[in-house]
């Protein structure tokens, strides 16, 4: 059973030069953790206010739990919890008296759900008569999550929550996440950060509107269609222009303290697979570089996203 169905939605922007999301069909499970993955301007924010009621779309449909978009606005508003990008609590309000704000606008208190939110809530009590706007990045995103929650939704879109906050932060995070999974929460979660994609179950990657793949990570990856090698020596710029000129690469391109490579096919062809660390370590020290490093490597999301984006 999907919880959210998206077919060919299209919205656009500036008298409809500018195709913000382009004929977009995708579903979400029920249950599900589901990412969707892109760059900012890919489209990310466009979908959830369009799922979440805040913006019709140009054309396309669109569901919620069985419920239109258009039609039965006013029942996805109950039964979705929302938290857009930017942070939007009012910052002259306390933590404590947001919540309760949040619960009254629902029609229910914190007491009936305060179950679905005690372990996250529990981090931030202790500066719960500290206004929202004097709270730090991390401590702002549990207390928007919280309020997101304490209507207990059927549903919950976070878009781009962990964004702007440090590494311990998005971590915690993403552990309450998997937590809310577990009590039978539906899920659907923006994000830039390609390292966050596998932890869902599955992924939609976005790029300038337009979906490239859906699947789960470990399957996107089964899917790369080529070998890929890491390479490092001293003189990493030098060493990014000497490879994209090589006639043997296909591809080049900078990650980490490696530049990450792909080769022609027609070089796969004629040599056989554990010479090519050792040709490609060759051609390079006969270029002069130095402390030269080849290795054959696993691809991760981000490889992948790149060869999809070359592709289309």
């Amino acid at each position: 059973m999907e919880d959210v169905m998206i077919h060919n939605l299209v919205k656009t922007y500036n008298k409809q030069t500018v195709k913000a999301v382009n004929d977009v069909s995708l579903t979400v499970r029920k249950g599900e953790l589901f990412g969707l993955i892109g760059p900012d301007g890919a489209g990310k924010s466009s979908i959830f206010r369009i799922l979440t009621t805040l913006m019709l779309p140009d054309s396309g449909l669109a569901s919620v739990c069985g419920l239109d978009i258009r039609k039965d606005y006013k029942k996805i508003r109950r039964i979705a919890g929302y938290m857009p990008g930017k942070f939007s609590l009012y910052q002259d309000l306390t933590v404590e008296e947001n919540l309760h704000f949040f619960a009254a606008v629902f029609l229910t208190t914190v007491r009936e759900n305060y179950d679905l939110v005690k372990d996250i809530y529990e981090q931030i009590e202790p500066f719960k008569t500290r206004r929202a706007g004097d709270l730090s990045g991390g401590m702002k995103q549990k207390l928007a999550l919280c309020c997101a929650l304490i209507h207990r939704p059927t549903i919950l879109f976070l878009d781009e929550p962990t964004t702007g906050v440090d590494a311990v932060s998005r971590k915690e995070f993403w552990e309450m996440l998997k937590r809310l999974k577990e009590q039978g929460i539906t899920i659907m979660v923006s994000t830039p950060y390609m390292d966050e994609a596998k932890l869902c179950d599955r992924i939609g990657l976005l790029q300038a509107g337009s979906i490239m793949s859906v699947d789960s990570p470990d399957q996107i990856i089964r899917n790369y269609p080529h070998r890929l090698f890491a390479v490092k020596a001293e003189g990493m710029s030098r060493l990014q222009q000497v490879l994209r000129q090589s006639m043997i690469i296909k591809s080049c391109y900078s990650f980490g303290d490696y530049h990450h490579v792909t080769l022609q096919e027609e070089t796969l062809k004629t040599i056989d697979g554990s010479e090519l660390t050792e040709r490609l370590t060759n051609v390079l020290k006969q270029s002069g570089f130095i402390d030269v490093e080849v290795k054959s490597i696993t691809p991760g999301i981000e490889d992948c996203f790149i060869d999809l984006m070359k592709q289309s």
